[in-house]
């Protein structure tokens, strides 16, 4: 068998020369929750040559509804570890970089000088690094795409890619522009973000959470519909 058998039918669509592109991409994918994920799979099984996926959070019992890594078996394993060896196992070529580690804002230039990133993915659901990764991001021109709420939605019909800055029916979104703006970044950004009003019965107020007001009911398939988006986004943009 050839190395690159398994990513044909990735280049009878998309052609040679992109797929040499994206063996030769590195992409940064920051949050390994529902959404990102899914995203980093996506974009793993597409053929990328090397993926920095960052997150410290362990696996929970409350991850097993819509969360890729979560299985009983490997309840209270960190996420990106498992992950990493979920990707190596679909890619024994991928050149990996593994960060198990909570992102705040003095670390996050570092994260970004630390190499060159052709693409950024943002599934952070913490508004200070989520902000504060997009706001570095864009100071150092570093192509981004974003994830907004997906959370107390249910119709995947009504996702959509779009600007923050003209999204609708959204917490998460309203929430970054703000603090954004306070930062002094308003610059396009795009994100995939659903139309759909939340259910305010799926919303519970929280006050034990960093960085989060609230924290809200999700089904299955809505992140991981979120992060294909995400991994769409990328994978056509390389």
């Amino acid at each position: 068998m050839e190395r690159y058998d398994w990513q044909q039918r990735t280049a009878l669509l998309l052609g040679e020369e992109k797929m040499e592109r994206i063996r030769n991409a590195h992409v940064l994918v920051v949050g390994l929750g529902g959404v990102g994920a899914y995203a980093a799979e996506m974009i793993c099984r597409a053929g990328v040559g090397w993926m920095t996926i960052v997150d410290a959070d362990t696996v929970q019992p409350t991850n097993m509804n819509r969360q890729l890594p979560a299985m009983h078996s490997t309840l209270g394993k960190t996420k990106a570890e498992v992950l990493a060896a979920r990707y190596k196992d679909i890619n024994p070529e991928i050149e990996l970089t593994v960060l198990p580690v909570y992102l705040k804002d003095e670390n996050i230039p570092e994260l970004l000088d630390a190499n060159q990133y052709d693409f950024i993915v943002d599934a952070i659901d913490t508004i200070s690094p989520k902000c504060f990764l997009i706001y570095e991001a864009m100071k150092r021109r570093i192509k981004i795409v974003s994830s907004m709420g997906a959370g107390a939605k249910s119709d995947i019909t009504q996702v959509r890619f779009a600007d923050l800055w003209e999204t609708y029916h959204c917490g998460l979104s309203k929430a970054v522009r703000k603090r954004l703006q306070k930062m002094g970044m308003k610059r396009k950004l795009p994100v995939v973000f659903s139309t759909e009003q939340a259910d305010p019965k799926a919303v519970l107020l929280t006050d034990d959470e960093q960085n989060k007001k609230s924290t809200c009911g999700t089904v299955s398939y809505m992140p991981a519909v979120f992060g294909c988006y995400l991994a769409e986004y990328v994978i056509k943009r390389l």
